[in-house]
Formats: structure tokens, sequence, C-alpha cells
């Protein structure tokens, strides 16, 4: 997965991308408009980051989906008009309570309300400030997925004077930004509230204390330091940051944004955000709201609390590009952020990567293969699906991938961790997530299912050597249709006859491999091989299944 120059120069893609239908195209074609409009010869995106706590899931998927935005307005303006995406993060921020995955809390309550990057790091002394820590995994992960980036940062924008005009203008125009934010706010609040946040030069804290004076002419404030001392200070050079609402728009006017996505979270607060830009002299850029990612118990995923998955732990037992196909998905659907989604986005990236080999151009665009590798799709056969190698893993309960291997080599000659090196990497994946997430949950069978398994045997015995995966299936299905208990009227088998209910493959599974499911049994004991497929029926029948 990487943003590279685009390698999609074929004017065909240029074409077929003008009535692309997918998301990133709506969303790039609003900013078309936009340009159009403007006359600006620059696109600017932007995504945010709170340095708050490690980056998570979340964080990247913005960048990503903002890059895949990017690559469909590069697309449809046939790469003509330059773009920018800038990752930025809000390192100055106060650090208002500490987070739950720190080595210690009590080294870090001294530090609470200081700009984060004046809080030292907690985990080592390698980074200037606990900021900068998290900034660093952040810079680490996109740099390892190779997305087309600036990185920018609060504190080094607001010391550095880059956010200075802005910031007096901010000073001269503090009633029309407060007539936008006072009936936001509940009665108590609005009796202090102020855009302005001084950084207090008595102990280095982010204030939130009330105005006793804005003055627009000097571009300074004054208000009551810690010491209950009067002070005041400019609002230029870093000495003063703004509240978060005021600082986005302020960030899009500075900035000339054209281009930003968030979560749902923010939906409420986007019309402030956009008057403040305007009142700033910017105009507010093009959005995308996205749905929130939820952990295993349907909670927003939050990066001080640690819940949901890291960066680290998807990729831990999946490819990057199988997290890229779970970003492109559905943005506008909440989705559980949680160990159980990855299989099912390992298969079906490689399921989108397989069909676009024999897709149209237009169809091309359209596969979300395109958008997760930004058009430079590779070439990658996939022989056994991740699924097949997980119920592998349960079955022969691996102890290397050597293990796993030497089921692959038989199934398939020829193939080898060096011929199929992606494979091989979700050979590792597999035992991986077969060792910290699979549980087996066996049953013992009643007798019409024991009669079952004893027929299945029966018929596999009499398959010849060579056997593949459609006749293994049809074997089991013949058992089946005899059976009234599977039959399933509602279908017709070739031979005119009832069908086979889903009960007896459920059965199979359950009884076999101590799982609720799986995917198609013939594939799996053509996988597994059809004597060891025997010898897993005996052993489920001798009752060896319940005592592991």
């Amino acid at each position: 997965m990487s943003s590279a120059p685009l390698p999609v120069l074929d004017p065909a893609f240029f074409d077929a991308a003008q009535t692309a239908r997918a998301w990133p195209f709506e969303e790039a074609r609003k900013l078309v408009k936009r340009l159009e409009k403007s006359g600006k010869g620059e696109a600017l995106f932007e995504t945010g980051y709170g340095p708050s706590g490690l980056p998570h899931i979340g964080t990247f998927g913005e960048v990503a989906r903002t890059t895949m935005v990017r690559t469909a307005f590069r697309l449809l303006t046939r790469d003509q008009i330059p773009t920018r995406l800038l990752c930025f993060s809000d390192d100055l921020d106060g650090m208002r309570k500490i987070p739950e995955n720190v080595p210690s809390k009590e080294a870090m309550e001294p530090h609470l309300q200081k700009p984060l990057t004046s809080v030292p790091d907690p985990w080592s002394n390698e980074y200037p400030s606990f900021g900068d820590h998290n900034n660093a995994m952040l810079r680490r992960f996109l740099d390892t997925f190779g997305f087309d980036y600036e990185f920018a940062s609060a504190t080094q924008y607001y010391r550095s004077g880059k956010f200075d005009p802005v910031l007096r203008l901010a000073a001269e125009r503090y009633d029309a930004i407060m007539k936008v934010m006072l009936p936001t706010l509940g009665a108590e609040r609005q009796a202090t509230y102020s855009p302005f946040l001084p950084i207090s030069p008595i102990s280095g804290r982010v204030l939130y204390v009330p105005m006793k004076e804005v003055n627009a002419k000097d571009g300074t404030i004054t208000f009551e330091d810690e010491d209950g001392r009067d002070t005041t200070v400019p609002v230029t050079g870093g000495h003063v940051k703004l509240q978060w609402k005021p600082d986005f728009g302020m960030r899009w006017a500075a900035l000339g944004v054209d281009f930003e996505m968030f979560g749902k979270d923010h939906q409420s607060n986007a019309p402030i955000y956009d008057k403040i830009c305007e009142i700033l002299g910017g105009k507010a850029p093009e959005h995308y709201v996205y749905e929130l990612f939820l952990d295993s118990e349907g909670q927003k995923i939050s990066k001080s609390k640690g819940n949901g998955l890291t960066i680290d732990e998807w990729l831990t037992y999946a490819s990057n590009d199988s997290l890229g196909l779970y970003m492109f998905q559905k943005p506008r659907t909440a989705k559980r952020l949680h160990f159980d989604v990855i299989p099912r986005a390992v298969d079906e990236y490689y399921s989108f990567v397989a069909a676009f080999e024999r897709q149209t151009t237009a169809e091309r665009v359209e596969n979300p293969a395109f958008h997760i590798h930004f058009g430079n799709v590779p070439k990658v056969d996939m022989p056994v699906t991740f699924a097949l190698l997980l119920n592998l893993a349960t079955a022969s309960n691996p102890e290397t991938p050597e293990v796993m291997w030497g089921y692959i080599s038989a199934y398939a000659p020829g193939v080898s961790p060096q011929t199929h090196p992606d494979l091989d990497k979700l050979v590792g994946y597999a035992v991986r997530y077969f060792r910290d997430f699979v549980q087996k949950t066996y049953r013992a069978p009643d007798d019409v299912e024991r009669a079952a398994l004893e027929a299945v045997s029966a018929a596999f015995a009499d398959l010849p050597a060579d056997a593949n995966n459609e006749t293994i299936q049809a074997a089991a299905l013949d058992v089946a249709r005899t059976i009234e208990r599977y039959q399933d009227h509602t279908k017709k088998s070739p031979t005119g006859g009832p069908g086979v209910s889903g009960e007896f493959f459920q059965m199979l599974y359950q009884v076999l491999i101590g799982q609720e499911r799986g995917p198609r049994f013939g594939s799996f004991v053509a996988l597994y091989g059809v004597e060891n497929t025997r010898k897993l029926i005996a052993d489920a029948l001798a009752g060896k299944m319940l005592a592991q």
C-alpha cells in the first residue's frame, strides 16, 4: 500500500474516473468544483491528530481515506493540479488527563495541563516529550505505508510565527468570534470563556481563564496568572493557543486548507469551525464526515483509554493492505474495530485483488483494491484463503508455520514459501492468530450426527487419490441428501431431489474443529487431506475432541 506518484497515467484511467461512482471520486468532484470557482492552483488536503495518546487505527484511517480522495482528485484533474497532504498534530494542547496506558501515572501528574510537547516522555528518554514520542509513532507508521505527506506540529507552527498574522486578526475580530462561540456554551462557561488560552509564563500550563483585556492594536491579551497577578502576553509567538473549536477554523484560514475529513463526533461543531474560518478571512474546506470506530463492546475507541485495536496489533495478524480495505469500505457506517474483523478483511482484500486482473478499466477504478493501492494494484497469487488457513491451524495445532506448509505443499504441489511469499506471510499471520484468538468448543455428536459422520468417512474412503475439492464437496453433499434432518426442500439438488441445509456443514465444523462455521468444507478437506480428515472423524466419534 503506497501513495507514490500515480502509476496509472494511461488516459483510459483518467477517462474512466470521470464517471466513477466510488465514494472517493464523489468527494473529489466537490473539490474539483471548489478549485474551479476559486482559481487556486493547488489543492491542500489536511488531517488532524491529537497526540494525547498513541495513534490508533482511526488516526491512520483519516490519512488513508484522505489519500484515497487525493488520488481520485488527481485522476479527475488528469494530474494537472498540484496536491499536498498535511498531517497536523495538535501537540500544543494541554494534557487534560493522564492516559491509561502510560507506565507511571504518578510521574505524569505534575505535568497536567502543560502542552503535550512540554510533558516528559513517559516511556523513555529517546524523545524530548510525550507529544514528540506520539508524533514519532504516527510518522513511523505513515512512513511504513509509504504515504506521501508533510508532517506539521502545532507547537512549531505557533512558536515559529506561522500563525501570527491570523492570530493578530483573531484579536482584532475577538468580538465576532465570541458572538459565534457564546451561544454554544452554558451560562457558567460563558462567564469565563475565551477563545485564547494563554500559556502561563510561571507554570507553563495552558490556562482556561477569562480575558481581562484583548488589545487588538498591540496584539496582546491580559489575564490573571496562577500567582494572582495580571499578566500581559502577545497572542503571537506561541504565548497562547486557541481553544480547539476556534483552532480548527483558524488553521483552515491560515493554511488555506481545501479538504479535511473528521469523525461524526465533530459533525455538530463543523458549522462553528466554518464560521471561525470565514471570520478569519478564509474559505471553509470541503468536509467528509465518517462514522466512528467501535470496540468489542460497541463503545467508541479512544486514544486515552487504549481500547480497540492499535496499529501494531492489526499488523501482528494481517497485512497493511487488509487494513486499507477496512478503511475503504463503508466509511459512513459505524464499524467494530476488534480482532474478529481481521480474517474477513484479509480474504476480501485478496478477492478484490484477484478480480482486478479480470476487470475492465471502468470496473477497476471502482474496485476497492484500486483505492487501497492508489492505482498501483499488485498481482498476487493466493491459492489458499485466510479462513482455510485458520481452520487448518485449528485442526492441525501447528507449532510452527512449517507444519502448515506441509499440508499446503501436498495440496498444491510446486507452491512454497519461495514461490509464494505473500502466502508465506499469510501462514505466519494465521499461526499467530490461531494461537492468540481461536478458541475451540467441541461438542459430542448425537445419534443422527454419528451416523452422518460415519457415512462421510466411508464416502471419503472411496474417493480417488487425486480427488479435488469439488469431488470431496460432492461426496459430502451426497451423504447429507440421504439424511432427512439435513434435507432442504426449498432447494433442489442437481438430480432434482432436495438440497442440503447449512445445518449439515455447521455440524461438521462444530464436532470436528470446535468452530461454529468455516470455509467450504470440500476446500478444507482438500487442504487438510482426506485421510487426515477421516482420522479427525474417528477421533470425534471416539470422544477424543472433548478431552482436549
